[in-house]
């Protein structure tokens, strides 16, 4: 006797549904998206079969799998790193180290490293502290502090040498050096004495010029005077022989016109005689044949 259609279907709806479900998770499944700044790395089996670029792609499920690798801009910071100068002098330094790994070298950093994380701890943090004592060394504490720029172009330079493998190093920063507080003590007071020696020396360089700004003043007020003195002197020569050409010029001519005295006298006189006479004497400017 058969069953009804209706029982039978109700047995076989759960099949049904399971298979729809199935069928959906499965389509799901085939579908992985890679974002912005990441690399995708398909993988069939554990063999990379591609490199995926970013955006929607299709895989095989349960037989292909994705694992993404970012290729942003990256940054790692490493503290109490513990090194010496030239000199000697023990210090505590922190540096940071600026990274990314290039889309090209995606394929090799998953088959070196399987994961950046991997990468940045096996082959970055290792050599820095290494780069940064073998460049340290090389310079004593006090031109560590003043060529700063100097120190941690090496240690780039460096860094960017040893470390080779699949990533690009972009920039270094060394963040801070300590020393220890003696040593900063006698590095304060010797900046100390050097900043009061330049001002001494700066306050010597004032004194100089100021010192030969009076000279110079002075000399200029000399030779103002030694010019005036030297036309007051030209103007009384000048004035002396005036009044010897003058009186020269008197002489001649009386030596020339003997009567010119009694002539200059008559002009003068005012046509009054005498109130009183000497004995003897004459009368001014009558003569009595």
């Amino acid at each position: 006797m058969r069953q009804p259609v209706s029982k039978k279907f109700m047995q076989t709806l759960p099949v049904a549904i399971f298979a729809i479900f199935a069928a959906f998770l499965l389509i799901l499944m085939s579908f992985y998206t890679v974002k912005e700044g990441e690399r995708g790395v398909l993988l069939r089996y554990g063999k990379i079969v591609k490199i995926a670029e970013p955006g929607l792609g299709f895989k095989i499920p349960f037989i292909e799998t994705v694992k993404t690798i970012s290729i942003h801009n990256h940054a790692m910071l490493l503290n109490s790193i513990q090194t010496y100068s030239r000199d000697q002098q023990p210090a505590t330094m922190s540096v940071s180290v600026n990274y990314h790994v290039p889309a090209s070298e995606v394929e090799k950093l998953y088959i070196s490293y399987t994961t950046l994380q991997n990468m940045t701890e096996r082959l970055i943090a290792r050599q820095i502290p290494t780069q940064l004592e073998n460049v340290f060394g090389q310079y004593t504490a006090i031109s560590a502090v003043q060529d700063r720029a100097k120190l941690v172009q090496d240690v780039q330079n460096a860094l960017r040498k040893s470390i080779v493998g699949p990533v690009m190093i972009d920039s270094v920063q060394v963040e801070n050096i300590d020393f220890s507080d003696a040593y900063e003590k006698s590095i304060e007071d010797r900046m100390k004495a050097e900043v009061a020696i330049a001002t001494r020396r700066q306050n010597l360089e004032t004194e100089k010029i100021q010192a030969q700004i009076a000279i110079t003043q002075a000399e200029a007020e000399a030779a103002s005077q030694l010019a005036a003195a030297k036309a007051e002197a030209e103007s009384i020569r000048l004035k002396g022989a005036a009044e010897a050409e003058a009186i020269r010029l008197r002489g001649q001519a009386l030596r020339d016109n003997p009567s010119l005295v009694s002539l200059t006298t008559a002009e003068r006189w005012d046509g009054k005689l005498p109130a009183t006479m000497v004995p003897g004497g004459s009368v001014p400017f009558i003569s009595v044949k």
